[in-house]
């Protein structure tokens, strides 16, 4: 029995630890991709319903056109299998005007770390660029983030087309204009309002 109840209160200990590491981290950091504030971004997202949107349109964008192009060794420069992918991207995200989208840069393995990082910016701002050649605003595209070489699709030392990426996804939406409700504006409003509410006479 004592047996027990030592086993119970150790599995309880753990688990409260483990709750107590996540009373400590700022919420909305499981999504977190490194950039600053990025935490707080996602779980006002959360809260108002547009991360869950995002992400369903960002599974549409993926199903519908090629979101990933690849790059050759050591280069930055798209080539016409690249240049097509992103003429598809092109013609599917000016439909949603009040989208944003992220591009994500990609490296191989070979070459130091600093150089991948800076590479796969360099990708990522060459896609971002072509999308603007083709009509897209550049203030809903950010090329903003560099994964280098840490996140291969194909593990290899060696060098791996596939891996020499950029990545581009829904990321989140544009705020509409809002309308500037000044002293005239309102002036007229009530004006009209008031007319609407006057009874008809209607002669007899």
């Amino acid at each position: 029995m004592r047996a027990k109840l030592t086993a119970l209160t150790l599995g309880a200990a753990v688990a409260l630890s483990a709750c107590s590491a996540d009373f400590h981290r700022e919420a909305g950091a499981s999504l977190d991709d490194g950039g600053f504030g990025n935490a707080t971004m996602d779980n006002t997202m959360l809260m108002s319903g547009e991360r869950a949107m995002a992400i369903s349109l960002n599974r549409r964008f993926a199903e519908e056109v090629p979101a990933m192009i690849t790059f050759p060794f050591d280069s930055a420069a798209l080539d016409g299998t690249a240049r097509a992918a992103l003429d598809e991207q092109a013609r599917w995200i000016v439909q949603y005007p009040y989208v944003k989208f992220r591009v994500y840069g990609h490296t191989d393995k070979v070459g130091s770390a600093a150089y991948n990082k800076a590479l796969g910016m360099r990708r990522a701002q060459a896609t971002v660029n072509y999308l603007v050649s083709r009509g897209i605003s550049r203030s809903r595209l950010q090329a903003v983030v560099s994964y280098g070489e840490t996140q291969p699709l194909i593990v290899t030392e060696g060098r791996e087309r596939r891996n020499r990426r950029t990545a581009t996804e829904v990321w989140g939406f544009l705020e509409p204009k809002r309308l500037i409700f000044d002293g005239k504006y309102m002036r007229n409003t009530y004006g009209i309002y008031v007319q609407s509410a006057q009874e008809e006479h209607v002669s007899e």
